[in-house]
């Protein structure tokens, strides 16, 4: 098993804080929120980690001392959405993590026993514009759709098989050989292809992750963690 995680994006929502740092570098109860994620990496054995950097890459150089992780640069991070960021790692798909960079974990649910393509998924209340996994009873994920409301919603973490991988990796290199990408996130392989994939969800609590796209959903995530903290 190994990891990817995609940390190109400039995070415009989060200016001015992004303005000097880089959002998977801003801290979360005084830790990166990259750090956390890889911490919780290691914690379950998986040592092999890529980041895609592309944003004020160089303020991610301490981490290859750090942790001995690996660096992608993506150069067209301001170009691309994240679908080129998964092209240029392609290669390191087989048994995979992708995460992306802006995740704050509240705590380790990760898992090193996966045995088929897993989306982690929780409940989220009143949102719009999220990815949508509807699934069967036997958690398996039977549509994707964008949308709005309160339901399952992808939480930015997932794991991939080694036969996923490879349809993942034959339909990236298509794209891109086509031209056909520009205005593409990578889970667009997923959702426009679910048929020839095999996804299970795993159920997370509504408070196992916060996604950090703007300025509230910091503040949420600095408020939980501090609550949290107290209960200690």
């Amino acid at each position: 098993m190994n990891a990817i995680i995609l940390a190109a994006g400039m995070g415009t929502r989060l200016r001015p804080s992004t303005d000097i740092t880089p959002k998977p570098l801003i801290e979360i109860n005084g830790i990166p929120m990259i750090e956390t994620q890889i911490e919780y990496l290691n914690q379950i054995g998986i040592c092999e980690i890529i980041i895609v950097t592309g944003y004020m890459q160089e303020e991610f150089n301490y981490l290859a001392e750090k942790y001995n992780v690996k660096f992608v640069y993506n150069d067209k991070f301001d170009v691309y959405n994240n679908l080129y960021s998964m092209y240029l790692v392609k290669e390191y798909l087989h048994n995979t993590y992708v995460i992306e960079g802006d995740v704050y974990l509240t705590h380790n649910m990760l898992k090193n026993n996966l045995k088929t393509s897993t989306y982690f998924s929780g409940i989220k209340e009143d949102f719009t514009s999220e990815w949508v996994l509807k699934f069967n009873s036997d958690d398996q994920v039977i549509k994707i759709i964008v949308g709005e409301g309160t339901d399952y919603i992808m939480s930015g973490i997932s794991y991939w098989v080694q036969a996923d991988s490879k349809i993942i990796k034959n339909r990236l290199e298509k794209l891109v050989e086509e031209n056909k990408f520009s205005d593409l996130f990578w889970d667009h392989i997923i959702k426009d292809n679910l048929e020839d994939f095999h996804i299970k969800i795993n159920k997370m609590n509504p408070t196992d992750w916060f996604e950090i796209d703007c300025i509230v959903d910091l503040e949420k995530a600095e408020r939980f963690s501090v609550s949290s903290m107290d209960k200690l």
